[in-house]
């Protein structure tokens, strides 16, 4: 009976999801497979085309240097977070998470008044004679970067520091006592007892700068386009709705391949084999 309680509480919010989510999302896809008989010619199309190729690997290249930067930076903020008192912790948590409080269009204008040719880093460069000319620093790979990280860190930082959190400060001390230097600790125990937090920090970071629209456009503009700029601009722009649905359904895939590959690393670093996305 209670089984039967509980599954009719999740009838409504089921209902709601496969109606505004997956039905619209198969309703776009499907068709891009079907031309009178089933094909991939709309996704051989796509990938023939040097700028679709061009931007497709741009977009893989910058998601995992994003995600790999976050992590890289994420890790040792998270690990400082998480041995800190409580309100210490809540007052850097909230200064961490402000910029997700700040509109993304907002955020993308400040980094352009840092980055432009007459920014604050060029004046700076500048200034300490560092470079004679101002440096084309904005529309460029490294901007949308540096924007991404920007964007995202927070979300690694909170992910990596709900984990480490329940880190109990009993296992590092019996690491000390039986010999352990600090490194070893960390890379030998906090680390992989992490992993939960890395594998959904990343997975959440590489997503979200994938299909991030604002930070491409405003930092990268149309040279240094992302697969969301190129499909916003099939879909908005030319009204190309069925290369929007190739875009689409290749970004879906990218990212379940991404959760694939995340999942079978730490499956193979983690003996216990868990999965956490």
């Amino acid at each position: 009976m209670k089984n039967s309680i509980r599954f009719g509480f999740l009838i409504f919010p089921l209902t709601v999801v496969f109606l505004f989510l997956f039905f619209p999302l198969l309703q776009a896809i499907i068709p891009t497979f079907f031309s009178k008989t089933i094909t991939v010619s709309n996704y051989t199309a796509f990938f023939s085309d040097s700028l679709n190729r061009t931007v497709f690997f741009r977009s893989i290249r910058l998601s995992v240097l994003t995600t790999a930067c976050c992590m890289v930076m994420g890790i040792p903020a998270a690990y400082y977070l998480s041995k800190l008192s409580g309100r210490k912790r809540r007052i850097l948590n909230s200064l961490i998470l402000f910029p997700l409080l700040t509109n993304a269009v907002v955020r993308g204008f400040a980094w352009i008044s840092i980055l432009g040719k007459n920014g604050l880093l060029n004046q700076l460069l500048l200034y300490t004679g560092i470079v004679k000319i101002p440096a084309q620093l904005l529309y460029t790979e490294s901007a949308i970067v540096i924007g991404s990280i920007y964007l995202f860190l927070p979300v690694m930082i909170s992910s990596l520091t709900s984990v480490m959190e329940k880190t109990g400060i009993d296992i590092e001390e019996a690491a000390y006592t039986l010999g352990a230097c600090p490194a070893v600790v960390f890379f030998r125990i906090n680390i992989p007892l992490a992993l939960p937090g890395i594998i959904t920090g990343s997975v959440l970071v590489f997503a979200g700068t994938m299909s991030a629209y604002t930070t491409p456009t405003l930092l990268g503009g149309n040279k240094k386009m992302m697969l969301a700029t190129l499909l916003y601009q099939q879909s908005n722009t030319l009204a190309n709705w069925n290369s929007a649905a190739v875009i689409s359904c290749i970004m879906i895939v990218i990212s379940l391949g991404i959760m694939k590959i995340f999942n079978t690393v730490s499956a193979t670093l983690d003996k216990r084999g868990a999965v956490y996305v």
